[in-house]
């Protein structure tokens, strides 16, 4: 992939994946993504960011399209996280470089994944600045957003933001800015990146975009660690990821169940029905058609979250058991759900998913509904009801709320 001059004398140096779908093993990417490093020529010629090790040798090539790895002065590491940083020993190796600079947990965490005590460690914290000749970069912890080594490097003589993982998506692209691709299929997968990776860290998002506000930074160009880089939709991904953070309700439901014999497919159904007839509009995904990372996609804008399983060895269907774990890790906030179930003799299921739905903070409506082998007309009836009720619950939360 050709490098990218993204300002006078910056470049995009990084790796395009096109075939990677499964993302550090617990969110999908069909689009697959890039690992975003940034090289500055100045009079201290500054590597931003690395790749993972497996692509090392094309990070090599990019950068020697442009200048001797030898000719590099620093190393800044702006995430320590392995698709990050992978490639650090081996341009430790080749650089030699005169200081690397990285938050102070970075610095734990850099000896923590390769124990080499001997690099010319220089940790900062929020408020430290270094010139680089015509440029100074200040750097910005930014801890949890979403690793505790997290930080913003700024550089105001150009206005230039580089974000590591904030502001990322999952996506491989010849094109390297947003205004060369499509603007709804970008904000789509930006919000897919958040829900799946930046959700549970909302509160802390919300925190630094008020510190940015507060210094009064002048950014005309975000360069995130993954996808696509951010220079004509700056204002719309900043007010974006202070919508993603607050989480607001809006009319909207999902539902996502499992079957054996469709019975809770036909139960989803009907409830659906009963959401829609409160003005609720509604998403049904079926777990084995949809990933858990897909499901909290969906989640992104739905206020409702209702689940359903069968009985399964007097528990739940092992999908539901690893969305009902995936959800609550992430911890959604201001959602209202409920449980629906089918069974055979034991019926255990329903009253598991209630109480799954209740640990990961959803406001349950309750009861749910539960049938014995296939529902009739009267139990569709049932099931129609609990999502006029959720689908109330819903409008009453946007309501208060606008």
């Amino acid at each position: 992939m050709p490098v990218t001059e993204i300002k006078k004398d910056i470049y995009w140096v990084g790796v395009v994946d096109w075939n990677i779908h499964d993302f550090h093993g617990y969110s999908k990417a069909p689009q697959g993504t890039t690992y975003n490093a940034y090289l500055v020529i100045d009079d201290k010629v500054t590597l931003f960011d690395s790749v993972p090790a497996k692509f090392q040798m094309d990070l090599y090539h990019q950068i020697r399209s442009i200048i001797e790895l030898e000719k590099i002065d620093y190393i800044v590491c702006n995430h320590i996280e392995p698709d990050h940083s992978g490639a650090m020993p081996f341009l430790m190796e080749k650089i030699q470089p005169e200081k690397v600079f990285c938050s102070k947990m970075g610095h734990r965490m850099l000896l923590d994944h390769f124990h080499q005590p001997d690099w010319p460690y220089h940790p900062v914290q929020t408020g430290d600045s270094i010139s680089l000749g015509k440029r100074t970069v200040q750097f910005m912890e930014t801890r949890m957003l979403h690793w505790p080594d997290s930080m913003f490097s700024y550089i105001p003589e150009d206005k230039l933001l580089i974000s590591n993982d904030a502001f990322g998506q999952n996506i491989a692209s010849s094109e390297r800015f947003d205004d060369e691709i499509d603007l709804a299929m970008l904000m789509a997968e930006a919000s897919h990146y958040y829900y799946n990776i930046v959700l549970p860290f909302s509160p802390r998002v919300i925190a630094v975009l008020d510190d940015v506000a507060k210094l009064g930074l002048d950014i005309d160009m975000i360069a995130p660690d993954h996808g696509i880089i951010w220079r004509s939709n700056v204002p719309r991904i900043l007010e974006a990821y202070r919508d993603y953070a607050e989480q607001k309700p809006n009319k909207k439901a999902v539902i996502v169940y499992d079957t054996m014999w469709h019975s809770t497919e036909k139960m989803a159904k009907a409830i659906a029905e009963g959401l829609m007839e409160e003005g609720v509009a509604v998403r049904i995904m079926h777990l084995k058609q949809y990933h858990h990372s897909d499901v909290m996609g969906a989640l992104a804008d739905a206020t409702g979250i209702i689940c359903g399983s069968p009985t399964h060895n007097n528990g739940i269907m092992p999908l539901m058991a690893d969305f009902l774990t995936y959800m609550k890790g992430l911890k959604p906030l201001g959602r209202v759900g409920a449980a629906f179930a089918s069974f055979g003799w034991s019926g255990e299921s329903l009253n598991i998913v209630t109480e799954w739905l209740k640990s990961a903070k959803i406001e349950v409506v309750e009861p749910g509904v539960k049938c014995k082998n296939v529902p009739d007309h009267a139990k569709l009836a049932e099931c129609k009801e609990l999502g006029r009720q959720v689908g109330k619950a819903i409008v009453a939360k946007v309501e208060a709320e606008a």
